[in-house]
């Protein structure tokens, strides 16, 4: 997909001011124009007719069937601001990785990520929410369709992608998915936005977890960012390499030549595992490497929202 901007590479944006800066050239650079939702309300394209009911206002009934009936009728109006998108972002200490200071983490590309997508739908006119969790929700945001409501979001985004505080958020994914699934309005659009680090005897219940979210009729799409080149591939200097859980402390001293064949087919199916159950459960699994910029990400995005009908 070509853009009207040139490409944003993460370094480059990651030295902007703050969060609504960066997700607003993010997404004007992407946008691809105004979406037409299925459902009704007041705006500028008619739909159809329904019969007048006493309390109703005057101002759209349709005088032209009127003479012709002598019915009263109101004109009904294709909506464009009726979507609601959830934005469900991981913020567990995983996803504080790579702990660099010249690139990007999880966490900080996911943080950007998110506010582009709210940028991105109440540009469209849509209302967009923001549930951030770690071994439970630590921040919830109704969905709103208001610029003004955009700003308590991003401050919370940034206060979160400066956070340096570790050890202290761990990973519950499962239990906070079913939660949302009963607590978000029905039929949303959840994005997920995670590195699906979680305990290895939770991940049916992760599974389950997604499945409670379609049971409940809402479109799901799930992110999955990764540092593809050492998380993946486990490509790490042929020496010993000293290996921090982020999230327990826990230190592991590897050599990474001995062992990294078998990691790989270790992730390679972790990875298929995931894919083939998004699979099944018709959620579009977006598999992001954060050494890529943007673009790729959110044409993902606008190509999986514009086959929603």
């Amino acid at each position: 997909m070509k853009t009207s901007v040139p490409y944003l590479d993460p370094l480059v944006v990651r030295r902007l001011n703050s969060i609504d800066i960066k997700a607003k050239m993010i997404v004007e650079g992407f946008i691809t124009g105004m979406h037409k939702s299925p459902n009704h309300g007041f705006s500028v394209e008619f739909a159809e007719h329904r019969q007048y009911n006493q309390g109703d206002s005057f101002k759209n009934i349709d005088w032209k069937v009127y003479g012709r009936t002598d019915r009263l009728y109101l004109k009904k109006y294709e909506e464009e601001t009726n979507l609601r998108c959830q934005v469900v972002l991981d913020v567990s200490d995983s996803m504080r990785y790579p702990q660099e200071k010249d690139r990007i983490s999880k966490l900080e590309y996911g943080a950007y990520l998110a506010a582009a997508l709210h940028y991105l739908m109440i540009k469209q006119r849509d209302a967009a929410g923001l549930t951030l969790f770690d071994s439970e929700v630590s921040f919830y945001a109704p969905p709103n369709s208001r610029y003004s409501r955009m700003i308590p979001v991003f401050q919370k985004l940034e206060e979160i992608a400066k956070s340096t505080e570790y050890f202290t958020h761990k990973t519950a994914t499962a239990k906070v998915l079913h939660e949302a699934a009963m607590k978000f309005h029905r039929r949303s659009f959840v994005v997920i936005i995670s590195d699906l680090f979680v305990p290895g005897d939770t991940t049916n219940e992760l599974f389950q977890a997604l499945q409670h979210l379609r049971h409940a009729k809402h479109e799901v799409i799930m992110f999955h960012l990764l540092d593809r080149k050492t998380e993946e591939n486990f490509d790490f200097p042929n020496r010993t390499v000293i290996l921090k859980d982020l999230e327990s402390g826990e230190k592991i001293e590897v050599e990474p030549f001995q062992i990294k064949e078998a990691y790989k087919q270790k992730m390679q199916e972790y990875n298929r595992i995931f894919k083939r159950k998004c699979h099944e459960l018709n959620i579009d699994f977006v598999e992001v490497d954060i050494a890529q910029g943007y673009e790729k990400v959110l044409s993902d995005y606008l190509v999986k929202r514009s086959m929603i009908k």
